[in-house]
C-alpha cells in the first residue's frame, strides 16, 4: 500500500458501543487504517471465536482482538462510509473511505452478510441508519 498519510482517528462511545471517529476530515478514497493482529488458521479462529476475526484468505484469519488494533473499533453500518480492502500481495486488510468523512463522524463499514446474519441480526443492528429507521416506525400495540 503506498498511501503514507493516515488521518487521525479516536475511539469513543457510539450507538453500537465503542466506535472509531475521524479527528479530521477524510477525503473520499483515502486510506484510513490497517486491520492488524495475529494471523491464525481458520481452524484456530473457529476454536477461539469472537467478534474481531477478519478472514483474509480461505486459510488465514486476522485475530484483531488486541488493543493495539484501533481498526477493531470500526462498527458495522448498513450505510457505511468506508470499506475493507484486501491487499493481496501481502494478505493485509486496509480500511479506505468510500465517501467524504467529516471530522467527528464515526467511521463504519459493512461487515458483510455472513457476519450480519450470524452475529448482528440476533441482537438487532445498532448502526445509525437502522436506529433512525426504527425510530420512524410506528410502534406495534
Amino acid at each position: 500500500m503506498d498511501d503514507d498519510y493516515r488521518p487521525k482517528v479516536k475511539e469513543k462511545k457510539s450507538s453500537a458501543g465503542i466506535g472509531l471517529f475521524a479527528q479530521e476530515d477524510i477525503s473520499k478514497g483515502q486510506l484510513i487504517i490497517e486491520y492488524t493482529g495475529e494471523r491464525i488458521s481458520v481452524k484456530e479462529a473457529d476454536k477461539r471465536g469472537g467478534r474481531y476475526l477478519f478472514g483474509v484468505t480461505p486459510k488465514v484469519v486476522i485475530d484483531g482482538s488486541g488493543k493495539k488494533n484501533k481498526a477493531r473499533y470500526i462498527n458495522h453500518s448498513c450505510k457505511p462510509n468506508a470499506e475493507a480492502e484486501h491487499e493481496t500481495t501481502e494478505d493485509r486488510i486496509y480500511i479506505r473511505s468510500i465517501k467524504k468523512i467529516k471530522k467527528g463522524e464515526e467511521i463504519t463499514y459493512d461487515y458483510g452478510p455472513e457476519y450480519v446474519n450470524i452475529l448482528i441480526k440476533k441482537e438487532g443492528c445498532r448502526c445509525a441508519s437502522c436506529i433512525k429507521k426504527a425510530a420512524k416506525k410506528p410502534k406495534k400495540k
